[in-house]
């Protein structure tokens, strides 16, 4: 991933350390006792910048970029490189949500059909998050297949992984795979 955005919720910086820093051998030092631990480090190209608003009476009033892995240059390059933006924002992911919120009642807060069981809003992501990447056309994905001509694409149509809008109909029958395990 070139460049990774979001705003300054903690646990990202947590996650984005745990899943792509490796582990470094510590050397032997050759005196006696237990060896140190591997060290765990990032990647020298691993990029990641956050969105920080400042608010007064509720309105953000400015907003800066903060560097948490790598540096200010590599962050321009990285952007500088985009197709989609020329700043750090947090845009896709909060578009992302709504979208999601609008699909999936459960993750509304203070509504009836707010998720109490976790087991239910689990589905319920999952069925939504699925069937809008096969069922649900995107219009910003279209693509010009003649001049002024358009085919309509779902997410899962722009990431290779289907030639096809599928109808929910089909998406739900289709038969999934399972796991088999030896007991």
């Amino acid at each position: 991933m070139n460049l990774m955005t979001s705003d300054e919720y903690a646990a990202y910086k947590t996650a984005i350390f745990d899943i792509y820093a490796v582990e470094q051998p510590v050397p032997r030092t050759g005196r006696p006792g237990r060896p140190k631990k591997p060290r765990k480090i990032l990647p020298k190209d691993l990029k990641y910048a956050t969105v920080h608003k400042e608010r007064q009476n509720g309105r953000v009033v400015k907003v800066e970029t903060r560097v948490v892995f790598g540096t200010r240059a590599a962050i321009v390059a990285a952007l500088a490189l985009s197709l989609v933006s020329t700043k750090v924002n947090t845009v896709f992911v909060e578009r992302h949500n709504g979208t999601d919120r609008n699909r999936n009642r459960r993750k509304v807060r203070k509504t009836y059909g707010f998720s109490k069981d976790w087991d239910v809003h689990e589905a319920m992501t999952y069925f939504t998050m699925y069937s809008y990447n096969f069922c649900w056309p995107v219009r910003t994905l279209r693509r010009e297949v003649s001049a002024g001509h358009y085919e309509s694409r779902t997410p899962a149509m722009a990431a290779g992984l289907t030639d096809h809008i599928w109808t929910t109909k089909e998406w739900a029958t289709y038969p999934a795979a399972t796991r088999v395990t030896s007991g």
